[in-house]
Order: structure tokens, then sequence, then C-alpha cells
């Protein structure tokens, strides 16, 4: 980014590492909602595909095909890293904490993502993410056996996050 076209390269810098922490927040929006459009709007097409277990557009596909088997997932992103190592390319290392209810077992996990972000031309898109799992554990009873929270009076017992969910798709 050269100041001879007028722009700032500082400028240019901080409005990409922005977009790229959007970009992560929004997977975790899109697993959360269980929104279609939003999880593929947010990778690059990429050819060849990827191989296993490394994440691209592809995996994305099939994870859109399949999320009706899923219980509620909820992603904490905790730090991120972002490395811009030109106008259209930068790496990322997003730390994460999952809550996932699989209906049977409550499971949580760390998670550190290695990214490959890629400026599309209509903004900064995944072009692959390596989930590497620290650990994952079930808990030993399972929250949402619990009798309800009757929130705000109480903050102990289940809520009713997954009741809201299609409320949270449409903000």
């Amino acid at each position: 980014m050269s100041q001879a076209d007028g722009r700032d390269p500082a400028l240019e810098q901080l409005l990409s590492e922005q977009a790229i922490r959007r970009l992560v927040l929004a997977y975790a929006d899109a697993f959360l909602v269980r929104d279609d459009e939003a999880m593929m709007s947010l990778w690059a097409p990429v050819d060849p595909p990827y191989a296993p277990p490394r994440l691209d557009a592809s995996w994305a596909r099939s994870l859109v095909a399949r999320w009706h088997s899923l219980g509620t997932t909820v992603l904490h992103v905790t730090n991120h890293l972002i490395w811009l190592e030109d106008e259209r390319h930068a790496r990322g290392r997003v730390f994460c904490l999952a809550q996932l209810d699989r209906g049977e077992a409550f499971v949580d996990q760390s998670i550190v993502y290695e990214d490959r972000y890629v400026d599309a031309g209509s903004g900064w898109r995944f072009e692959c993410r390596d989930h590497l799992l620290w650990f994952g554990t079930v808990r030993p009873t399972h929250p949402m056996e619990q009798a309800r929270a009757d929130w705000p009076r109480s903050q102990i017992g289940r809520g009713t996050l997954p009741e809201d969910l299609p409320g949270l798709a449409k903000s």
C-alpha cells in the first residue's frame, strides 16, 4: 500500500484487520443461528479444494447440509492475531472456546484455528481454516437438564437460548 495513490497505509491496515476480525465473528454467529447464506458468504472459492481436515468452502457446503443434526453451538472467540502478508493475503490465529449441545451430551472444547484469508475483491474471506483441537470434554451433567432459570430473577438454571435462535437470525 503506497502513499503515492493517496491511501494511508496505516488506515488501510487497520481497516483490513477490522474486516478480518469481523469475518471470524460472523463465522461464530452463522454457526449459532444456522444461517446457510451467511456461512457460505464467508468463504472464497478454492480450486482445487483443500484436503480434509482443512476447512474450506467445500467443507462449509457440507456443514450447512448437516446443521440439522447439530444442537446449539456457541463459539466464543477469545484472542485473534492477524498477520497481513500483502494487500490481498493474510493469516491469523484464532483462540476459541466452544460449547456444544449434542443432545445426549454437552461438550466443551478449546480450539485454535490457523487461518488463511484472502481479499476476494468483495472483501476479506476465509481461504481455509485448520481446526486444531486442544481438548474436548463432556460435562458430567448436561446444563440443559436443569429447571428454568426464571431470568432475570434467578441466574441459575436453563435459559431460553435455543428457543430464541430464530429471533437472533433476523436481527
